[in-house]
């Protein structure tokens, strides 16, 4: 799974960056405005999961479901 977290360090970030640390899922963080610009990231913080992007609170639904075991990171059971 290749996960990135397009963060600008606000609180929100911050929060998603936590999550995703207390759950041991490896990430990438990019801080580049100009390179988030490029990819039409005009809003903070955006996770990307094996290319399909999520704002904030399709982020933070998907941590609060993710099990690392039995489901490869899907949401649900």
């Amino acid at each position: 799974m290749n996960i990135i977290l397009y963060s600008t360090g606000c609180p929100r970030c911050s929060v998603l960056e936590k999550k995703l640390k207390q759950k041991d899922i490896p990430y990438t963080e990019v801080n580049d405005v100009p390179t988030m610009l490029n990819l039409n990231i005009v809003s903070v913080p955006v996770l990307e999961v094996d290319g399909e992007r999520m704002d904030y609170i399709a982020a933070n639904t998907w941590l609060n479901h993710y099990h690392q075991e039995g489901n490869n990171g899907r949401i649900g059971n």
